[in-house]
């Protein structure tokens, strides 16, 4: 297994229902470990900047709204596989198809509303990583 880092999101949906610990519990139950971790509000341009990807998607201004509508709490996650150990913990993107027990079954409330983010790969995750946070800001295990 390889060790490897990956950038999580708790969105505003979760943390306005005050679930950040749970889901944080979660996380290091699974022996993922926080390497960096922060609070930020995103201006559009932010969150724009950060799902470029999905840009001529016709849900990327839902998602840029959304993730701009209260604050986020974002973190480096580490461990052995941490990307398919964090995907598997957060479920499928729609809360009504992820299995019992996921993090969106059990606190999204909608596709929108999914209550976190995760990368996909590793190298989305380095490109994510190093959008939110310095190489100085995350510690090295």
């Amino acid at each position: 297994m390889a060790l490897e880092k990956t950038l999580s999101i708790i969105k505003p949906d979760a943390v306005e229902k005050n679930v950040i610990g749970k889901v944080l519990s979660r996380f290091e139950d699974a022996g993922l470990k926080i390497s960096a971790m922060r609070f930020a509000l995103l201006s559009k341009d932010d969150a724009a900047g950060f799902y470029a990807v999905h840009k001529d998607r016709p849900f990327f201004n839902d998602l840029v709204e959304f993730m701009t509508s209260g604050p986020v709490c974002i973190q480096v996650l580490e461990g052995e596989d941490a990307i398919k150990k964090n995907r598997d913990l957060m479920g499928a993107t729609d809360p009504t198809k992820a299995d019992k027990g996921t993090i969106r079954a059990d606190f999204a409330v909608s596709i929108d509303a999914n209550a976190v983010h995760g990368s996909d790969s590793e190298e989305n995750a380095a490109i994510e990583i190093a959008y939110f946070f310095p190489s100085m800001n995350v510690y090295a295990r």
